[in-house]
């Protein structure tokens, strides 16, 4: 296997303490590499970071419209959100507009990535629910395709109810999940049947695929070429609700939603666990794929994907000043004293300009 080049250096001082391997693919929806570092033709999971193609069934589908579904709801189909009241509320009424409650998801609880909401549940004896997953509004956006797909009544002389259809539907058989793959297959152009399977953190299925063609898959979302009528104009719906609500696919104090907030609908970005990041930048054409290979996201993914947006993206003065926070990121310890940063690599700085 290609040994990857280091992206992000962390400094201490005048030395480099740690460092962080990783790769990178900039694609346009021709499917030609703009710039890429590393082995981007090597499969990864890409995790979360792709929960926008996996919301495009929802819209193509018309559930989306039949349902009503909100824009705080759509770009919370595409989150990983940190479980606060906003997000809980609106995944609650995605299952009710679809005429269920949280029972039927299937993503499993974990408790709020918002450190001051976990503290607050705990004093007041709460616990978690498939509500507070960072997960949920994908899963409740699985559950109003459901709404569509059940009315074909899996062949049977009467359709089956809304929850008896759903149960399941996390496994790879299921014709929700069935559905989903499609999905992504059509949008990364990659046959994944024959690629490497596993099972995400939660329960669906995750499928490697090469970071050139998930950066394909989101420069189609960017631009609608390469994708169906329905999933292009599906895309363009899923990013327009995305850029107006950005807070809802992460939350507060999280890279996607400042990035967002800030810049609009010129980045669609989506973390993904274990180092991964995706995004389309419609302004250029482009998608973006990138993988840290110690699965580090904070210290090192933000890192790379701040200073691609950097290059790729149209910024003024004080934009460009902004992000740069990002790229190039001063440390503090506990008492306040500046010991370090983190920052792009060289090698990194200097693969971007040759782009």
């Amino acid at each position: 296997m290609q040994c990857n080049p280091v992206l992000v250096e962390a400094w201490r001082g005048g030395s480099v303490e740690s460092a962080h391997r990783g790769a990178f693919a900039v694609v346009d929806a021709a499917g030609a590499l703009v710039c890429a570092l590393g082995d981007v033709e090597r499969p990864v999971f890409p995790r979360s970071a792709v929960k926008l193609l996996q919301a495009l069934p929802l819209v193509a589908s018309g559930a989306a419209d039949a349902l009503r579904l909100s824009d705080e709801e759509l770009a919370l189909a595409c989150a990983s959100h940190n479980g606060e009241p906003a997000h809980v509320a609106a995944a609650a009424a995605m299952l009710a507009k679809a005429g269920v409650d949280a029972t039927v998801l299937e993503c499993g609880a974990h408790w709020p990535y918002h450190e001051a909401l976990q503290r607050q549940m705990a004093a007041r004896g709460e616990t978690p629910t498939p509500l507070h997953n960072n997960c949920s509004g994908k899963h409740a956006g699985f559950v109003c395709l459901g709404c569509v797909l059940a009315r074909g009544g899996a062949g049977a002389a009467a359709p089956p109810t809304l929850r008896e259809f759903a149960a399941g539907y996390v496994r790879a058989e299921h014709p929700l999940m069935r559905e989903i793959t499609q999905a992504l297959q059509a949008a990364t152009g990659c046959d994944l049947r024959h690629a490497p399977q596993g099972t995400d953190g939660c329960s669906i299925p995750t499928y490697g695929i090469a970071l050139r063609h998930l950066a394909l898959a989101f420069a189609r979302v960017a631009t609608g070429v390469g994708l169906d009528g329905d999933h292009a104009r599906a895309a363009r719906r899923l990013r327009q609700a995305v850029a107006k609500a950005p807070f809802m696919v992460a939350g507060s104090g999280r890279f996607d939603t400042r990035v967002m907030q800030r810049l609009g609908e010129r980045v669609c970005c989506k973390v993904g666990a274990e180092g991964m990041y995706c995004a389309a930048l419609p302004e250029r054409g482009l998608g973006v794929a990138l993988k840290i290979d110690d699965g580090n996201n904070a210290r090192a993914a933000e890192v790379v994907m701040a200073a691609l947006i950097e290059r790729f993206v149209t910024l003024d003065r004080a934009e460009a000043g902004w992000l740069h926070g990002f790229s190039e990121l001063g440390l503090r310890n506990w008492n306040g004293i500046p010991v370090g940063r983190l920052a792009a690599s060289t090698g990194l700085r200097e693969g971007l300009s040759r782009a």
